[in-house]
């Protein structure tokens, strides 16, 4: 349940399809105001297409998502945007030949120009010295550590009220990945709900609050962090790291 007892995001009944793929099965979801929930799974299991839903590339067949009280499954995803919710795409998938300072000024598309801006700018510099320090580089040269940095930092220049976070620790050597969780941890006591599709079962519930565990498009197991970390069937058949981890 929620940090304080109230939902920011609800996803209920969604189907999903691909042509005749069923990609999604009668998947719901909830995201309180303040919490971290992470979505566990496998390759191919419907994740990337939840984050998809959830931002407006792929139209639900059935299904609605709330988003703070109000249905967006048939907004635009700027317009979902607008309203206080921004991605951290998979890949980072920043613009290459602008610098990072352009990269985190597109972000802020939806704000006015003005001294919000620069307090926003201001904010993702101080998470983010390194970002600082590569303002004036151009993204594409950045390593992909960096590049994850500013993927986070453009989507805070929207203030949010939900980032939804497509595998944040793909391609991440194991230093960038703690200071990216450590990040997300820090973004989240600020007061931004995350919500996260990641593989690194491990990371994802070390930091999360709820996590719900997905398979072949259909939610098979939901709880708490600490609860699916101390689950014998899930540390078999979707955690196996943390099984080697309990044996070390």
């Amino acid at each position: 349940m929620s940090r304080d007892g109230s939902l920011l995001l609800e996803f209920t009944g969604i189907n999903t399809y691909y042509g005749d793929l069923h990609a999604l099965k009668d998947v719901n979801y909830t995201i309180g105001r303040g919490e971290i929930v992470s979505l566990l799974g496998g390759n191919a299991c419907g994740k990337s297409t939840t984050m998809k839903t959830i931002m407006g590339v792929v139209i639900p067949a059935t299904g609605t998502v709330i988003f703070d009280g109000k249905p967006i499954e048939k907004l635009p995803t700027s317009e979902r945007v607008r309203r206080g919710i921004a991605p951290v795409l998979e890949a980072r998938r920043l613009f290459p030949r602008m610098t990072v300072y352009e990269n985190l000024e597109m972000g802020a598309y939806t704000q006015p120009k003005g001294p919000q801006f620069n307090e926003d700018l201001e904010r993702v510099y101080e998470l983010f010295p390194r970002v600082k320090e590569r303002r004036n580089q151009l993204s594409g040269t950045l390593s992909g550590g960096e590049q994850q940095m500013v993927a986070i930092g453009r989507a805070l220049m929207a203030r949010p009220r939900l980032i939804c976070m497509d595998e944040p620790s793909m391609g991440l050597s194991p230093l960038y990945v703690e200071q990216v969780f450590d990040i997300i941890q820090t973004i989240n006591k600020q007061g931004t709900t995350i919500f996260m599709v990641e593989q690194n079962a491990n990371m994802a519930l070390s930091i999360a609050h709820r996590a719900y565990v997905l398979q072949t498009g259909r939610v098979v197991l939901s709880g708490t962090a600490a609860e699916l970390r101390e689950n014998p069937s899930i540390r078999e058949a979707y955690l196996g790291e943390l099984k080697v981890d309990a044996a070390a």
